[in-house]
């Protein structure tokens, strides 16, 4: 994780370190850019649907080979049962030493952010047996993204029509910050989102509480995990052209995408 930060420091040239009222700034602008309606519309070439959560919140979905993906990220602040995720007060507390920290947040506890990118959990959150996705779904195994990604790669979803550079493909044509590196999602933007995934980059939460990285990276929970403290998720990168899988500590805020029984 020390090495991602430095990485997107360097290529973002923000370098959050040292400049963090900076790129929020920076980052605030280009949400307010989004919210004035400055998306053009897309035609759909891919079959697709709604879901609704216990919240209320009404997601499209998308079907990709044979499952059924939500294309938003989850944004619910109650388990299924109708109890509430709690969120932590204040919003940068630090949570190292909690081992099963069960908790949701609003990017830096914006609530428009939310609304945008989705709400960042816990993976002890999304595992709970309460359960977060609504009837019907679930939050992905390791195998459930392999299966996305596989068929992606199999089928030429690919920046150059073939191989394992899929990235753009599954990303969202707004909300990424933008680089000159060809064939990533944040280059040429209006290119990206062949599969109709959608994916949003809705940054992270780190066990100290620093919120990060939104506008530059997608990271999803899966619901399997690698060790004792860590679990397998799935990044987005705004510079880099193919899906990453980690295992990260279970205490990271990530977003989650849901996905069909």
């Amino acid at each position: 994780m020390i090495f991602r930060i430095i990485n997107f420091a360097v290529m973002a040239g923000l370098k959050f370190l040292k400049m963090r009222s900076l790129y929020n700034l920076a980052f605030f602008l280009m949400v307010l850019f989004i919210f004035t309606g400055c998306q053009e519309e897309e035609t759909q070439l891919f079959q697709t649907g709604t879901v609704t959560d216990i919240d209320g919140n009404i997601y499209s979905t998308v079907k990709i080979g044979t499952q059924w993906w939500m294309s938003e990220n989850l944004r619910t602040t109650k388990f299924n049962d109708g109890s509430p995720i709690e969120t932590t007060n204040p919003i940068s507390i630090s949570i190292v030493f909690m081992d099963t920290a069960v908790y949701q947040w609003a990017y830096i506890g914006n609530e428009a952010f939310a609304q945008l990118y989705g709400r960042l959990y816990t993976w002890y959150t999304v595992t709970d047996e309460r359960g977060v996705c609504p009837d019907g779904w679930h939050v992905p195994t390791d195998n459930d993204w392999t299966t996305l990604t596989d068929y992606l790669v199999e089928n030429n979803y690919g920046n150059g029509g073939e191989g394992a550079d899929i990235a753009k493909a599954m990303s969202a044509k707004t909300g990424w910050l933008q680089t000159g590196i060809v064939g990533v999602p944040g280059n040429n933007p209006q290119a990206n989102n062949r599969s109709g995934f959608n994916g949003m980059p809705g940054g992270m939460r780190t066990l100290t509480g620093i919120f990060m990285f939104a506008g530059g990276d997608a990271f999803y929970w899966t619901a399997t995990e690698s060790d004792s403290t860590q679990a397998w998720n799935r990044l987005l990168d705004f510079d880099l052209n193919f899906v990453q899988r980690n295992a990260e500590l279970k205490n990271y805020g990530y977003s989650v995408r849901c996905v069909e029984d």
